[in-house]
């Protein structure tokens, strides 16, 4: 009987965590006005005996027996791929879109897809940093009282999300800058990023900062003042070190 009830209190679980992916997409793509698209996302290991001897016979089915569960496979066909699930595949990033039918039917046939949004041009842009670096970065600002939109956060990686911006912009920030953290990326146009409440490789992808609840829209800070207010409290250190050194 217990193990009755454990299977359907998983199998519950399972349900509202797909009806949450496909809810998030809708939201965003609809109420929000992000493109988004279903990411490649993980591989369903096999684990019967039929299913072991399949796998068995492919290079890339040998490379799945031998991965840990703490080391999913990535569906796309690169047995290497070294960021699983988190990446476009099928479709591809220019298939991003607002469309509200599209962005169901998608994540009706493929519930466990993470949600990608398609960055830059009329989106949302970003500015990551190494997890540790990223949450002395958040305390850092908060402590000269810069205001932050969201921030989505993945056991590797913060993300703080920005106004768009386009690459000529950011390459004339950036040249005016004496120097940028190396551990800064930045995510613009023809780039994407994972959102919650997606699932990839790296782990569950969660708001470290999340959207104000009941906003049309979430506001987004300038990137210029984002990399600014980084940029100072990388070389504000007591000692000359930097809080986003990783």
């Amino acid at each position: 009987m217990r193990e009755i009830l454990g299977r359907r209190r998983r199998l519950r679980f399972r349900r509202g965590a797909r009806t949450a992916r496909l809810d998030a997409a809708v939201t965003f793509a609809v109420e929000w006005n992000w493109p988004v698209l279903p990411g490649a996302g993980l591989r369903t290991t096999p684990r019967t005996a039929a299913g072991l001897k399949v796998l068995s016979r492919t290079a890339a089915g040998l490379k799945d027996l031998l991965r840990t569960d703490a080391e999913p496979g990535c569906s796309c066909p690169d047995p290497d791929c070294v960021v699983p699930g988190a990446h476009p595949y099928d479709p591809g990033l220019l298939a991003a879109t607002t469309d509200e039918r599209m962005v169901r039917w998608w994540w009706t046939a493929r519930p466990d897809a993470p949600v990608l949004l398609a960055t830059g041009g009329g989106a949302p842009c970003a500015v990551s940093l190494p997890a540790p670096a990223g949450a002395r970065a958040l305390a850092a600002l908060d402590a000269m009282g810069m205001r932050l939109g969201p921030v989505v956060a993945t056991p590797t990686r913060w993300s703080i999300l920005v106004a768009p911006y386009d690459l000529e912009r950011l390459g004339e920030l950036l040249y005016a800058k004496d120097s940028v953290p190396s551990s800064l990326r930045f995510h613009s146009e023809g780039g994407y990023l994972l959102l919650p409440p997606s699932v990839a490789g790296s782990g569950q992808v969660r708001w470290e900062r999340a959207p104000l609840a009941g906003s049309a829209r979430p506001w987004l800070p300038d990137v210029e003042a984002v990399v600014d207010a980084l940029v100072e409290a990388s070389t504000s250190t007591p000692g000359g070190g930097s809080r986003l050194a990783y």
